[in-house]
């Protein structure tokens, strides 16, 4: 299924999948990480500037440039799933996970 998604819901998504799993998972787990990505082009027409641990970008650059369209598997959307799962058990989803949990389908 094709996902449009912004800067910030790829950076969120990013952080969100699994580091360790089972072979066919991390499999999958590093294709959506180089499809999240942001390639060169993109950090310099988004103007991304990264100062301590914060990562700020161009608004219009992003409006102008629109969401990227990602393509996810059926098991791409399971492990995104489970990874909001594990962080909603463990009581640390916040108002940033609320999109992602809606665009995957995520009920808890």
């Amino acid at each position: 299924m094709e996902y449009k998604l912004g800067v910030k819901d790829r950076l969120i998504l990013l952080n969100v999948l699994p580091p360790e799993g089972n072979l066919a998972t991390i499999r999958i787990v590093r294709e959506l990480r180089e499809a999240l990505s942001f390639s060169e082009a993109e950090h310099a027409d988004l103007q991304m500037v990264q100062k301590d641990n914060q990562l700020t970008w161009n608004d219009k650059a992003e409006a102008a440039a629109g969401p990227r369209s990602i393509d996810i598997g059926a098991k791409g959307q399971e492990i995104i799933r489970e990874a909001l799962g594990k962080l909603d058990t463990d009581e640390k989803l916040t108002a940033d996970h609320l999109e992602l949990c809606d665009l995957f389908e995520y009920e808890g």
